[in-house]
């Protein structure tokens, strides 16, 4: 099976500290957004900007992005021609991979999907790909 996306991806720093703090104001619970890009990572698009949402789930176990705000960013982004680049949430006691309930709710198989671990200091940022149940 072909790798959804490339092996590696640069976010910029301020991109990656905006997420950080985001998340760190988010805990106890999960922090989740949306990093909008100029196309998919796989197609060689690059990250342009960080939209930090609600967590509706309101948990420190999962995230659910509000769905007013994901209505808002897709109308955003396809009338400006961008796409959602990488999903972001936060694990707040847990490693940056994918749990099982992250790899089940994987709905956007040309995103990235960036997990933040506010369980190790400085926290640990991770991209990943995941497509049809499988993590790369």
């Amino acid at each position: 099976m072909v790798s959804p996306g490339p092996q590696s991806v640069r976010i910029p720093a301020a991109l990656v500290q905006a997420i950080v703090e985001h998340a760190r104001a988010e805990y106890p619970n999960e922090a989740c957004g949306v990093i909008v890009g100029s196309a998919p990572p796989a197609e060689g698009g690059e990250p342009l900007r960080w939209e930090p949402c609600r967590n509706a789930a309101a948990s420190p176990y999962r995230y659910e992005i509000d769905p007013d705000d994901l209505l808002r960013l897709t109308l955003a982004t396809e009338g400006a021609g961008e796409e959602f680049w990488a999903i972001v949430h936060s694990h707040v006691a847990s490693p940056a991979r994918p749990s099982p309930t992250d790899i089940g709710l994987a709905f956007y198989p040309d995103a990235l999907y960036v997990l933040v671990s506010l369980a190790s200091e400085p926290p640990e940022v991770r991209a990943w790909g995941i497509r049809d149940a499988e993590v790369h």
